[in-house]
């Protein structure tokens, strides 16, 4: 090869060096969300893995025991792949700066970047090669074991909240049997005091989760709760309280919807799920008029007093969820949530476990 063809390849090891960098400073290092191109192919080529795992005609149980999996498995394939590609850079790299012949620079390449020693280069410009790619490795690796800590930290955080929810509104959980359940125990304000904690969990969620994507697949430990269907009963029922039932108004209800659309658009978003960014009050929503009065009608069996304008109830409770419904549905299908109520049993593919899977993480 002529010193044309060592300098491109001697680029291209350079090329892949930056690149992997690049990405593991935008996975892990950079404090919002910037999509990286490996980290988008790994995350997808596992996700196939993990379909042909759960087969053609699996049950809830076996997709959600599968796929518990999946976000881990996923994380360590990447640092698998950062580091498969710094070995093939400076491979590369190696051998165009006359370390010869290709066993030897793979093996240089090898012994630096997993600070083995057992090889090592004795020119200076090689030494220094071995020197950079010793420090990426060792950085890569940093970058992990300070990374899982800040993932399991949110996790524990966000679990505890769809925990107390089981408490509040059944496994899986409903905005109506979490109103009705206040209201047979006599406790109706005490849904005033969840909207801020809601909200919290919200904005949180959304810097979370889209800071560490890779927590969008992290699944609860108990099969029938997700961190989707949990953010899902919430809005229902602030919407449902905003629009449906008969009281005082309360703002912080309303605060909660806009938090929590806000964030599932964003974590919507960065995973390129379809969503319409600025719907219309009267656009249609996966919820039609009947299933809407059969809720009404149930409520006031409770005891929880209904606005006797329904078709204004209508038009405020489809105006409230128009804005998180498709988004919301988007992510259910994404992660393959447990079904719950208007929230992953919208979809006929909910019917499925296995298409529930079949939809693509960080799809293009």
């Amino acid at each position: 090869m002529g010193v044309a063809g060592r300098v491109l390849l001697f680029l291209v090891g350079v090329f892949a060096v930056a690149g992997t960098i690049g990405s593991a400073v935008r996975t892990v290092v950079l404090p919002r969300a910037v999509a990286s191109f490996i980290t988008r192919r790994v995350f997808r080529t596992m996700r196939v893995f993990f379909n042909i795992r759960v087969g053609p005609r699996a049950s809830y149980e076996t997709v959600d025991r599968v796929l518990a999996a999946y976000g881990p498995v996923s994380l360590l394939a990447l640092l698998m792949t950062w580091l498969i590609i710094l070995l093939a850079g400076y491979t590369a790299m190696f051998w165009a700066n006359g370390v010869r012949p290709w066993r030897v620079a793979f093996s240089t390449s090898g012994s630096s970047l997993l600070t083995l020693g057992f090889e090592h280069p004795h020119d200076v410009p090689n030494t220094a090669l071995a020197f950079s790619e010793a420090a990426l490795g060792l950085f890569i690796l940093a970058l992990l074991i300070t990374y899982l800590p800040s993932i399991y930290s949110s996790f524990s955080r966000r679990e505890t909240m769809v925990g107390m929810l089981e408490v509040r509104a059944g496994s899986p959980p409903s905005a109506v049997e979490m109103i009705e359940r206040y209201s047979l125990i006599g406790f109706r304000g005490g849904l005033e005091e969840l909207w801020p904690r809601w909200e919290s969990w919200f904005i949180e969620l959304e810097e979370t989760h889209t800071s560490l994507p890779v927590l969008v697949f992290f699944r609860s430990p108990v099969p029938q709760q997700s961190w989707i269907t949990a953010a899902g009963t919430i809005l229902d029922a602030a919407s449902i309280v905003s629009s449906t039932l008969e009281g005082e108004r309360q703002p912080d209800a309303e605060l909660c919807i806009r938090a929590g659309y806000i964030a599932l658009r964003r974590i919507g978003g960065y995973l390129r799920v379809p969503y319409n960014p600025d719907p219309k009050p009267d656009d249609p929503i996966s919820i039609d008029r009947h299933e809407w009065e059969q809720v009404c009608d149930r409520l006031e069996q409770a005891g929880v007093p209904i606005k006797s304008d329904r078709d204004q109830a209508w038009r405020d409770f489809a105006g409230w969820r128009v804005n998180y419904d498709d988004v919301l549905l988007g992510l259910a299908l994404l992660t393959a949530a447990p079904v719950a109520m208007w929230s992953s049993d919208r979809s006929p593919s909910a019917r499925s476990a296995l298409a529930l899977t079949r939809r693509k993480p960080f799809r293009k």
